[in-house]
């Protein structure tokens, strides 16, 4: 055995005490309680009209400061749009609500700390402001939300006019298939999913709408009002609305109108007519205005001119200054012309007292 001394055993024993101390140190700070992400909402409970909010104020449990961009909101997609603040070190979430009722649970992620989770409940929201049966759910109350509808709509339209004849979307069939295709484009989610399963190409840069996007709404893919009244609740689910509408049903049920004045025109408005010499009396064209492919600035007016006979038809891009000159009386848009029944707006875009 080799000899000791007790100089030796100290230092042993002092390094074998900073060993466990060390160890203990570690353990400790194993043991020690990953700070919680805080959330307090103003309230719980708000109705899925698309433009009611919810404030929620988020904290740590360890007063440390949040950062805004290490913050991940999971829940349901479409539910909410989220907008975020920062507020003396506290991150404030600003949830819009989307249109479809239904509880939603929500997860909060924040780096480093352990997640907070809390679930909002969205009632059903049934109003009809201007009692014309068309759903405030579905309506754009926000200006940005209804030029991004107009501009997408009117671009949807005159695409479809600029189309060789062989390449126009094959539901295109008549001046109101035309119109139904345009408003649907319009109300969707315009990302790259979309763009590759439509196969568009060359479209204008366009916001979509933000309210909701089609067919995420409470009557799903039934955007046409076809039976008159009022909305209800019960209208979600009776036939009240369909996928399907005539150029008559779209003009008194799903638009109102503005004016026998075409200069009263916005992009995406209609106008129609009553031609009783044809077998569908009904005619509708979309006011484009301004082309979005090109650098005329000249007013553009497009439509389908519907079959005749064995013929099926064909889409018609022309000048409104063209349309008011047209050989056939019957086809000027001016207040002289009774088959001109006047520029209608779709009630989604209804507005004021309007």
């Amino acid at each position: 055995m080799l000899p000791t001394t007790s100089g030796t055993r100290n230092g042993v024993v002092f390094m074998a005490a900073a060993v466990v101390l060390l160890a203990s140190g570690i353990l400790y700070k194993r043991r020690l309680p990953q700070p919680q992400l805080l959330v307090v909402a103003d309230t719980t409970s708000i109705p899925a009209d698309g433009q009611s909010d919810i404030t929620l104020s988020l904290d740590s449990s360890d007063g440390s400061p949040l950062q805004p961009q290490d913050l991940v909101v999971l829940g349901p997609q479409r539910r909410f749009r989220s907008e975020l603040s920062f507020v003396d070190r506290r991150v404030m979430v600003r949830l819009t609500s989307g249109v479809q009722a239904g509880e939603v649970p929500l997860r909060l992620e924040m780096r480093g700390l352990k997640p907070a989770a809390i679930k909002i409940t969205l009632t059903p929201s049934y109003s009809d402001t201007y009692g014309d049966g068309t759903p405030d759910f579905l309506r754009l109350d926000d200006p940005g939300d209804r030029d991004a509808f107009r501009r997408w709509f009117a671009a949807l339209a005159e695409y479809e006019s600029l189309a060789s004849p062989g390449q126009v979307a094959p539901e295109i069939n008549d001046c109101a298939a035309l119109i139904r295709f345009a408003y649907r484009g319009a109300l969707h989610n315009h990302d790259a999913a979309w763009m590759s399963e439509t196969r568009l190409v060359g479209l204008p840069s366009i916001p979509s709408v933000r309210k909701y996007e089609y067919p995420f709404t409470p009557l799903e893919a039934n955007l046409f009002r076809v039976r008159a009244g009022e909305f209800s609740a019960d209208d979600t689910t009776s036939g009240a609305f369909a996928q399907f509408a005539d150029a008559k049903t779209l003009k008194d049920l799903n638009a109102h109108f503005v004016s026998r004045d075409v200069r009263q025109a916005l992009p995406g408005d209609l106008l129609f007519y009553r031609q009783l010499e044809q077998n569908e009396p009904y005619h509708s064209m979309v006011f484009v205005g301004r082309s979005q492919f090109d650098s005329d600035a000249t007013a553009l007016v497009v439509y389908h001119t519907g079959p005749e006979g064995k013929v099926k038809g064909e889409m018609r891009r022309v000048h409104l200054d063209d349309l008011m000159k047209h050989p056939s009386p019957r086809w000027r848009p001016v207040p002289a012309n009774r088959n001109f029944l006047g520029i209608y707006r779709w009630n989604i875009l209804r507005e004021g007292d309007s």
